[in-house]
């Protein structure tokens, strides 16, 4: 008798698959036949698989979807991930996570942009779990969301120390007028505030969908950085490095790990600063020690896209955690957990050790992650990757 897949039966199909299933049991003829695989655990997953936010959806997706085998199981049933696209849309998000709220799961994964995730929060008041895969969220603490990654307060404090310790004492800061870029603005303007050594000189901002940020560059040139923090993604980010290399403004320039992937890297190509700087969590290869066990957990990632026989960038990590940590509550808890044991296992959680860094929610409630688990890549063309240049904390090397 052929084994049953159960990921190829959906709806209907999959209960009157198990309606045969146990049917056949009920007989006795599974006893000298091949067993049946168990009916995996789904766990649903809203990306921006199109629209503006597909560059970065896609390759989550690809991640899970490289993770989903290597998991494990829950209760003895696989993990599964089953994929919704909001299509960059926050409406659509929320007709998403209405529609997968009803079904009434433990957790849930995404969205991708950080206006998706913030749509669909508020769903979320008495569960599910939502993990956001957006950096740029903030929960409120205590509640069922979670965020992933570093927040940008994290990454623009280590950015800022990073100048300031070499030497780049004078600041310039574009950022775009979306909900990220507002945040970003806030968080870099109060690292700044609180390092005495470096200061801000010029500051500017952007409609990220103009097709040009010439006239803002130039009047941020004129007043003589060291150093420019581009606070955008996207196209958006395109659209800043065309300006900054028309203006002949050569200076290291930083900006947010949302455009830490080789497909934005490759794309704007011509277009680079000479010297571009990105702040990003503890995933990215290094001579630097980690505790061992983060060790193995990078080990893991890394030997899985090496036997797809691909490069992994920031958009491979940003869900690769939040699975880890789901599933990780999930095999705990088991298969029939609710959304509020879920919630309070992650919200005690610490000592866990994800690609990021080791996790402590104790600490850090709905992230897990500060600014210890940030370090400084530079991107190298010649190596057609990021090397890291920092410590943690982005603490020059060698300092």
């Amino acid at each position: 008798m052929a084994k049953t897949n159960w990921q190829h039966f959906k709806g209907p199909a999959r209960g009157i698959a198990a309606a045969v299933t146990a049917g056949v049991m009920g007989l006795g003829l599974l006893a000298t036949g091949p067993a049946y695989a168990a009916e995996p655990y789904n766990i649903d997953v809203v990306l921006a698989l199109s629209g503006g936010g597909s560059f970065l959806g896609l390759a989550e997706q690809k991640a899970l979807q490289q993770q989903e085998p290597i998991l494990g199981t829950i209760g003895g049933r696989p993990v599964h991930f089953t994929f919704y696209d909001d299509q960059s849309s926050p409406q659509t998000a929320v007709q998403l996570a209405t529609q997968i709220k009803s079904k009434n799961p433990a957790v849930m994964l995404g969205s991708t942009l950080v206006a998706d995730c913030g749509a669909m929060a508020p769903l979320m008041a008495k569960g599910p779990v939502m993990y956001c895969v957006s950096p740029g969220l903030y929960p409120k603490e205590g509640g069922y969301v979670f965020s992933t990654s570093n927040s940008t307060h994290d990454l623009a404090t280590a950015m800022v120390r990073y100048f300031g310790m070499t030497g780049r004492t004078k600041i310039a800061l574009i950022t775009s007028t979306d909900a990220s870029g507002t945040d970003a603005a806030k968080q870099v303007k109060a690292a700044i505030a609180a390092n005495k050594n470096v200061q801000l000189v010029g500051e500017a901002t952007f409609n990220p969908k103009d097709v040009s940020a010439a006239a803002q560059i130039q009047r941020l040139k004129s007043a003589g950085p060291q150093a420019l923090i581009a606070w955008s993604t996207g196209a958006a980010i395109g659209t800043v490095f065309k300006a900054v290399v028309d203006a002949g403004l050569d200076i290291p320039v930083a900006t947010t790990n949302g455009n830490q992937t080789f497909a934005q890297m490759h794309q704007y190509a011509g277009i680079l600063p000479k010297t571009l700087y990105i702040p990003t969590s503890q995933w990215p290869k290094s001579n630097e020690p980690v505790p061992q066990a983060v060790a193995d957990a990078k080990k893991a990632f890394y030997d899985s896209f090496a036997k797809a026989g691909v490069k992994p960038d920031f958009a491979s990590t940003a869900a690769w955690d939040p699975a880890l940590l789901v599933v990780s509550a999930l095999k705990k808890l088991g298969p029939t957990a609710t959304a509020e044991q879920v919630r309070d296992y992650l919200s005690k959680l610490k000592g866990f050790a994800g690609i990021n860094g080791t996790y402590d929610f104790t600490k850090v409630p709905q992230r897990g992650l500060d600014e210890s688990n940030v370090v400084v890549t530079q991107w190298d063309k010649t190596a057609d990757n990021w090397t890291v240049v920092s410590k943690p904390r982005g603490i020059p090397l060698g300092k």
